[in-house]
């Protein structure tokens, strides 16, 4: 949905977000009870938004003339490597040059966080990774910040329906430790607070404060499938899935043995790299809203 005030050729906004994807479903209806006046983009313009493809390789501002002057710019896509950073806000400002210049937003990633230690928005990351690289060019060229977020769930999108896609084998499983996860309520919530109390030439690290262990998680989805199966929802879970999940809580138990850990969750030492995300929730003067993962 666009929201504009007559005020010029575009209008004007309190905040822009390029590419309303996933995080826009939890944003936008934050942002109309808030009154944030906004507008959003997609490569096709449904829902009311504005049809809007970044071209790094284009050096044509036109691309960029049906988008309004906003306070905040939210850039939700990934931006990779040397270039395409420093062009976007190039073309951005091109084409908006009776405005007032833009903070930008750049949503990322926590896996440049690589150390299999206590992370935090301070510690040291992998400046060589591309998404990294184009962060930084991006708080080089213009006033930006990075959320960096962790696994992002929320709505249909469940941490349990992952375990199939990670965890193929019992190896598979035994590598897991810790999974650190934020939810889109709350990254709505980040985004505005990151907005109203703005840190150019930051880049934070975003989840909602839990440090969660796999073989925790996966023996405890395990059970309530069962449960589900036996005692709550007969007929739902196929005799596939219900030989599978007793296959996972084995695994769990074997691995227990095997790497001698005596209960679960895991001691957080014992899961590699830890997430710590208290920096930014408490700079921002609120916490995460939405407790842990069931």
């Amino acid at each position: 949905m666009l929201i504009t005030e007559p005020d010029g050729r575009n209008g004007h906004v309190s905040l822009l977000i390029l590419g309303a994807g996933w995080t826009s479903t939890f944003l936008i209806p934050l942002l109309e009870r808030e009154k944030i006046k906004h507008a959003a983009t997609t490569t096709d313009g449904r829902d009311g938004t504005i049809p809007f493809k970044f071209d790094p390789g284009s050096d044509d501002p036109s691309q960029f003339d049906a988008l309004p002057d906003a306070k905040t710019v939210l850039i939700t896509f990934p931006l990779k490597g040397t270039g395409p950073a420093a062009q976007l806000v190039k073309m951005y400002s091109a084409s908006h040059q009776g405005g007032n210049k833009p903070n930008f937003i750049q949503l990322g990633v926590t896996s440049v966080w690589t150390a299999l230690t206590w992370q935090d928005e301070n510690s040291p990351y992998d400046q060589q990774n591309a998404r990294a690289v184009a962060e930084d060019e991006l708080m080089g060229s213009a006033k930006a910040s990075v959320l960096s977020l962790a696994g992002l769930y929320g709505a249909a999108r469940q941490p349990k329906d992952w375990v199939d896609r990670v965890v193929k084998t019992k190896e598979d499983l035994r590598n897991k430790g810790a999974l650190h996860v934020v939810h889109g309520v709350d990254v709505a919530r980040a985004i505005v607070a990151l907005h109203r109390n703005f840190t150019p030439g930051k880049r934070w690290l975003l989840c909602d404060m839990h440090v969660y262990d796999w073989w925790d998680l996966v023996q405890d989805w395990a059970i309530q499938t069962l449960h589900a199966a036996e005692y709550g929802q007969p007929g739902i879970v196929s005799e596939a899935k219900a030989m599978r999940q007793k296959e996972l809580l084995s695994w769990v138990g074997e691995l227990m043995m095997e790497e001698g850990v005596r209960a679960l969750p895991r001691d957080t030492a014992s899961v590699g790299r830890r997430l710590d995300g208290r920096g930014f929730w408490h700079k921002m003067g609120i916490w995460p809203s939405q407790g842990r993962i069931r």
